[in-house]
């Protein structure tokens, strides 16, 4: 145990921290296993990702999970839906290219008028 008044007060404020970061990977490993769930039932998988990556995001914020790691997460959750979706390929439209407005020409400024030197 602490003796010292700042470091008891360490000592509570890494516990209450610890709460929060529990809390936090509770609800990340709950959203994914219902993810999961849902990719082995067949289920509609929308929701349960939107959920599952929002769940992910947090973590990232709130420092649990390096960002990495997240990143990596949420890119085999989404591939994890796409195969479950079926895996077939859907033809993707491509945007039409945005049209970009001619630019004017910049106006040409008159000479600098010369002076005559007294």
């Amino acid at each position: 145990m602490p003796i010292i008044k700042s470091a008891k007060k360490r000592v509570r404020t890494a516990n209450k921290a610890a709460a929060r970061n529990s809390k936090t990977k509770r609800s990340l490993k709950g959203a994914l296993k219902a993810f999961h769930r849902a990719v082995t039932g067949k289920k509609d998988t929308k929701e349960t990702q939107s959920k599952a990556q929002s769940a992910l995001d947090k973590a990232a914020k709130k420092g649990v999970m390096h960002k990495n790691k997240v990143a990596r997460k949420k890119s085999q959750v989404a591939k994890a839906a796409k195969s479950a979706a079926g895996g077939t390929k859907t033809a993707v439209k491509k945007a039409a290219p945005k049209k970009v407005a001619a630019k004017k020409p910049a106006a040409k400024k008159a000479p600098a008028k010369k002076t005559a030197k007294k």
